[in-house]
């Protein structure tokens, strides 16, 4: 059964994000083979795809981290790939990013990485800045933490100070990859749940890339699976569920993609 959180009552159409014909190569190495697609607007949208089909790259440029060989990125009517640092900056503020392995800095305390983007982007005042930290690790369970050192922190624990910090700047946009990667099933369930709580608290712009389809689809909006570096497939959580495409059904059955008595080149209506 599946439970949309975000509020897409008047099923808001626009795209704030717009990726056009994406290149993307290390050397030999195709990543991204001319992906183009958007993301809507107080949407909630998962890249999804087995390991190393560029998804977390993708989002690295989406985020203007790393440019692409070729096409464009544009964030409402701004094309980013290009810009100078100080224009992407002021985009980037836009953002919060909750990275792979959670990018805490481990020379500050959890409060202190909490603040970073605060001291970073606005003239505050301490006092402003400590009770806007008090209030972000409160909202995931991390209240009166502040001193603890990220040495003490587990990886649940890393993941709920990354995403504090990815709140901090109340951003329009929010990114997560992989935000379950090296956790065990119980906390990867937690980080879900808390992931779920700020979209329904937050109903601002949500891009999740994970391969863990199954943990996503009961509160996402839009599907979007990559497949050797192209788009395959663009679907509600309901229409992904009935694609007979064989590779989207074999991976939402958990399959492996590179399995070479796959066909990539089946009839999409065929059953497998």
């Amino acid at each position: 059964m599946t439970c949309r959180i975000s509020n897409n009552a008047t099923d808001n159409r626009s795209p704030i994000i717009r990726v056009e014909n994406v290149y993307k190569s290390y050397g030999d190495e195709k990543v991204l083979d001319g992906v183009s697609l958007e993301i809507y607007r107080s949407h909630i949208a998962a890249i999804v795809g087995g390991s190393g089909e560029g998804k977390s790259v993708l989002m690295r440029i989406m985020i203007g981290l790393e440019s692409p060989d070729s096409g464009h990125v544009y964030i409402d009517d701004q094309d980013i790939v290009g810009l100078g640092t100080k224009d992407l900056n002021n985009i980037r503020r836009r953002f919060g990013v909750l990275f792979q392995d959670s990018a805490l800095f481990d020379y500050l305390d959890v409060g202190e990485n909490v603040a970073f983007p605060l001291r970073e982007h606005l003239n505050l005042k301490e006092k402003e800045i400590q009770e806007l930290v008090s209030r972000k690790l409160d909202s995931v369970g991390l209240a009166g933490e502040e001193t603890k050192k990220t040495a003490q922190l587990s990886g649940g624990m890393r993941k709920r100070v990354g995403l504090a910090r990815a709140l901090a700047l109340d951003p329009e946009i929010i990114f997560f990859d992989e935000p379950t990667t090296g956790l065990d099933p119980v906390t990867a369930g937690q980080i879900y749940e808390l992931i779920m709580e700020t979209c329904f608290e937050q109903p601002v712009t949500y891009v999740i890339v994970t391969h863990d389809v199954q943990r996503v689809l009961g509160f996402v909006d839009d599907i979007l699976m990559l497949r050797d570096g192209k788009l395959v497939a663009k679907a509600t959580p309901e229409e992904i569920n009935s694609d007979r495409n064989h590779v989207v059904r074999k991976f939402m059955e958990g399959g492996d993609l590179h399995n070479k008595f796959i066909r990539t080149d089946a009839d999409p209506t065929e059953s497998a």
